[in-house]
C-alpha cells in the first residue's frame, strides 16, 4: 500500500514536494489512485500561468492529513495511492499534448486506477475524455465551473480552454444524457450562450438557481441525472468565487464559498466515478496561496472518494461472501 510520510515524523518542509508527500513512483501496481500533472496553458485565451498550478498545488498539499472527517474515513486504510508525476506536454501545440495525455492514461485506466488530475487550463480536459472513452465508451460528465465550455472557436481557433466540451460532444466522448453542468455565471455575449449548451444535451444549474435552491438539492439533481453511467467530475477552480480562489485565469464573481464547493465534491459519493480533473489554478495571482488551500482541498476530497468507493466494493465482497449480513 503506497501512501504519505508521516509528518508527525517526518516535517512537511523535507524531501521532494509531491502531492500530500505520496511517493512519487510511475506504476500501476497496487495502486487504486494516482495524482496527475498536465501542466500546460497554452490554449488560454486570457491569463496564462496554468502550466505551473500542478507544482502549486503539491507545495501546498503537504499540509494534507490522512483522516478525512467530514467524510468519516481514513483515505489509507480502503485506497493505496501514488504521485505519478506530470505529462510531458507540448507548449504551444495542443494537439501533441493530447496524445501524450491519451498515452499517459492509458496505463492507468487498463489497470482500474482512478486518476486525479491537475492542471493546467481548462482544453486538457478534452485530452482526458478521449482517453477515458477509449477505456469506457462516452462517459457521463459532472462540471463544476463558471463557464460552460461550449463555445465553438476562439479568434477562429477549435481547440481552446473555452471549447473541449463542445469537442467532446462532436467526438461522442460523453452521454449528454446522464451529463450535468453547475455553477454557470457572468456575463455573456446573449442568450444564446447558454441555450446552445442546452441544445447540445447537457443539463445546466446556473450559479443563480444553485442559489436559489441549495447545494442539497442540486446535488440530489446531479446524482439523479448521472445515475450509474460512469462518470468524470471536472472541476474548474473558478466555480468557487474569486474572493477565495483568486488564482485563476477568468474570474467570475458571485461564485461558490469554499464550503458549498466542497460539500458539491463530498456529496457525489455514491455514484460510479472513474476519473476526475481540477484545472485552471494560476499560482500568479494567488495571493496568500488561498486558491491552493482550496485545490489541494478539492483534490483531498477526490481521494476520499476513491476511498469510500473501495470501502463500499470490500464490504460488498464480504456481504457476497457471507462474511458479513447486509
Amino acid at each position: 500500500m503506497y501512501q504519505p510520510k508521516d509528518s508527525s515524523q517526518s516535517p512537511r518542509f523535507c524531501g521532494v514536494r509531491t502531492f500530500m508527500r505520496l511517493e512519487a513512483i510511475k506504476t500501476t501496481e497496487n495502486v487504486d489512485f494516482v495524482i496527475l500533472g498536465v501542466p500546460f496553458d497554452t490554449a488560454a485565451s486570457f491569463r496564462t500561468g496554468q502550466r505551473l498550478g500542478p507544482q502549486h498545488i503539491r507545495d501546498f498539499s503537504v499540509l494534507l492529513r490522512p483522516y478525512n472527517p467530514d467524510q468519516d474515513i481514513n483515505i489509507f486504510d480502503y485506497a493505496s495511492g501514488v504521485d505519478y508525476g506530470d505529462v510531458n506536454v507540448v507548449p504551444g501545440n495542443v494537439h501533441r499534448t493530447y496524445e501524450a495525455i491519451q498515452d499517459e492514461l492509458r496505463p492507468i485506466l487498463h489497470h482500474n486506477i482512478t486518476p486525479i488530475i491537475l492542471g493546467g487550463d481548462h482544453s486538457i480536459s478534452l485530452g482526458h475524455l478521449r482517453a477515458f472513452a477509449e477505456k469506457y465508451g462516452p462517459v457521463a460528465l459532472v462540471l463544476f465551473d463558471a463557464h460552460a465550455d461550449t463555445w465553438d472557436h476562439y479568434y477562429g481557433e477549435k481547440y481552446m480552454h473555452g471549447t473541449p466540451f463542445r469537442r467532446a460532444v462532436e467526438e461522442g466522448l460523453i452521454d449528454v444524457e446522464h451529463s450535468i453542468m453547475v455553477g454557470m455565471r457572468g456575463s455573456l455575449y446573449g442568450p444564446e450562450d447558454m441555450n446552445d449548451t442546452r441544445h447540445l444535451g447537457f443539463e445546466v444549474i446556473t450559479m443563480q438557481e444553485f442559489r436559489q435552491i441549495g447545494y442539497a438539492e442540486t446535488m440530489e439533481r446531479v446524482h439523479k441525472r448521472v445515475g450509474d453511467a460512469p462518470l468524470f467530475v471536472s472541476f474548474d477552480i473558478d466555480f468557487v468565487d474569486p474572493a477565495y480562489a483568486p488564482g485563476t485565469g477568468t474570474p467570475e464573481v458571485c461564485g461558490a464559498t469554499n464550503y458549498e464547493a466542497l460539500e458539491c465534491v463530498r456529496k457525489l459519493n455514491g455514484l460510479n466515478i472513474v476519473g476526475f480533473d481540477l484545472v485552471e489554478v494560476l499560482p500568479t495571482y494567488d495571493s496568500g496561496e488561498v486558491t491552493a488551500v482550496m485545490a489541494s482541498a478539492v483534490a483531498h476530497e477526490m481521494m476520499s472518494l476513491v476511498a469510500l468507493k473501495k470501502k463500499r466494493e470490500q464490504q460488498e465482497s464480504k456481504v457476497e461472501a457471507g462474511i458479513v449480513k447486509e
